[in-house]
């Protein structure tokens, strides 16, 4: 099986390009670097099996390319500081890089396309825990609109393609996650929180902490992704990927400081914009349609990810 991952030196795509070079298949990755790591793929360089690509994918001539039996679209920044450092980028990699890459899907007739959409394209939910079916709250102008909208701009354009030309398209709606590879200042609540324990620094949270989050250890979010690109006759289904162990900020402070023996004070600061108040996935279509839910507990995953973090940083 031959398998192109745009955006795979970032956190999630690193993962998924380890899992296949593992089972034996091709990998081409392309990545602009722009927020992923060459790093993550410095043991995978060697490997005969492994591509990597340093371009920008709206840019790129993907028909210098083969066929590919599975493309995955992970290029965007994903992280609020990145998205917010890299606003037009990200807007870019989700609408002209979606096109690009559908584009040469379709001309290239390569099979299965999966999209890494988002639980962002909720906004800030009226409706708990989120279910697919769901709209969302989003405002189109604010501080995360480049990614939210980007986001909810890339499903709109793919299934209007799988529609008028049936191709197999499939989306994830991917909700947080954490583990191994997350940038150390990528601005996620998981990294950031574990950064300031290990270093006895102030550990922030946003206003009282009282916001929810459900976080997913990144081995459980692969082996859905791969599901969602194998498993047969999904194609045009838009499907949530997640924990649905639900948790406030403030108590997943105080996890992560107690599991990591740190002297650091919890304190508040002013709360985001637009942050959202509440998330958490329905799956119940990962568990009817792929077989799947999350294996990994927090606390096992919080152990693997501090121990990453000490070792790496």
């Amino acid at each position: 099986m031959k398998i192109l991952i745009a955006g795979g030196a970032g956190f999630i795509g690193s993962n998924l390009s380890t899992y296949f070079i593992n089972q034996g298949y091709g990998v081409t990755i392309i990545d602009s670097l722009i927020t992923g790591r060459e790093n993550n793929l410095k043991h995978l360089l060697s490997n005969d099996n492994f591509k990597f690509i340093n371009a920008d994918i709206c840019t790129f001539n993907f028909h210098t390319l083969q066929t590919f039996d599975l493309i995955y679209h992970l290029a965007s920044p994903a992280s609020p500081i990145q998205y917010k450092k890299h606003p037009i980028a990200t807007l870019r990699a989700n609408s002209f890089g979606t096109e690009k890459l559908i584009e040469f899907t379709k001309t290239s007739h390569s099979s299965i396309f999966v999209f890494a959409s988002t639980s962002e394209v909720y906004g800030d939910p009226l409706e708990h825990p989120q279910k697919e079916s769901y709209w969302g709250n989003v405002n189109p102008v604010g501080p995360r609109a480049c990614y939210d909208e980007a986001k909810r701009f890339g499903e709109a354009l793919l299934v209007n393609y799988q529609r008028q030309f049936n191709l197999d398209i499939r989306i994830a709606r991917i909700f947080n996650t954490y583990g191994p590879n997350m940038e150390k200042d990528d601005g996620r609540v998981v990294s950031n929180f574990i950064m300031q324990a290990l270093s006895n620094n102030p550990i922030t949270i946003c206003g009282t902490g009282q916001q929810t989050r459900s976080f997913c250890y990144v081995s459980d979010m692969v082996d859905a992704l791969v599901k969602l690109g194998s498993v047969p006759n999904l194609s045009g289904q838009i499907i949530n990927l997640g924990n649905p162990n639900e948790i406030t900020i403030k108590k997943l402070a105080e996890i992560i400081k107690q599991m990591s023996k740190s002297t650091s004070q919890v304190i508040e600061r002013p709360i985001d914009a637009d942050d959202p108040k509440m998330r958490k996935p329905d799956i119940t279509k990962a568990n009817k349609f792929l077989d799947w839910q999350p294996k990994i507990d927090l606390e096992t995953g919080l152990i693997k990810t501090i121990k990453y973090f000490k070792n790496c940083c």
